[in-house]
């Protein structure tokens, strides 16, 4: 009988921009709502809110920019490093490599014979591939990628801390917190639920771990500015 076949969806293919856009969307929303509340809460105009909320988001997005630039590249560049060692290991001791690698297999549970077998066919093809993957765990997904990481979280971040910022003219000033923190908390839960989706992960675990975090740190800043504006007044 004809084996059937059915396409697979594996969400580890998407595990690093998932990763850089849930943080980056998460970080402007709760940084921004959380500077913009606590602002709000010390009694500051309508224009005073905004500016310190503008502020955030331009120096948010750059700062998640520039630290996941240099984060992935600190990362890309000893993958670099590494490659290229083992690319002279190849090079000076092909079998102590060959070796190396079946006992790798031989580890996973592959006979020892069997081993050796697959160790060859696979360095046949792609010797500097096969040991990257299987010695290094370097694969095309986990691969580093600077640019992509900066990009996607400065792109999400000044997405998240956009929505905090949208209802702040047409709030009176006398709700500004609540109404703030309201809108930040519901797009807290739904991004919370569109990691989960995209991620195969629980998705009543996600939300209350994104929006919990999210409604801690609005609380804390509310009443840092709270206190801060009575002393001040």
């Amino acid at each position: 009988m004809p084996r059937s076949s059915h396409p697979e969806r594996h969400s580890v293919s998407r595990i690093a921009w998932l990763r850089a856009a849930v943080l980056g969307a998460n970080d402007g929303i709760v940084s921004t709502a959380s500077l913009v509340v606590g602002v709000a809460a010390s009694g500051a105009t309508h224009s005073a809110v905004l500016i310190a909320g503008f502020a955030s988001l331009v120096a948010g997005a750059m700062s998640m920019a520039a630290g996941e630039y240099v984060s992935v590249s600190s990362q890309a560049d000893t993958e670099k490093a590494n490659l290229a060692r083992e690319t002279a290991e190849l090079h000076d001791q092909p079998e102590f490599e060959r070796r190396e690698l079946a006992d790798i297999y031989v580890r996973r549970g592959l006979e020892p014979g069997l081993a050796l077998q697959v160790a060859d066919q696979l360095m046949a093809r792609d010797a500097l591939g096969a040991h990257a993957r299987d010695e290094l765990g370097i694969s095309e997904i986990s691969t580093a990628r600077p640019l992509q990481a900066a990009m996607a979280s400065a792109a999400t971040f000044s997405a998240g801390a956009a929505a905090p910022l949208i209802v702040i003219p047409f709030s009176p000033q006398p709700l500004f917190v609540p109404v703030i923190g309201g809108v930040s908390t519901l797009c807290l839960v739904v991004l919370g639920y569109l990691g989960a989706r995209a991620g195969d992960a629980p998705v009543a675990r996600s939300i209350l771990r994104i929006a919990g975090w999210g409604v801690l740190a609005m609380l804390f800043t509310a009443a840092v500015g709270r206190l801060f504006g009575a002393a001040v007044s």
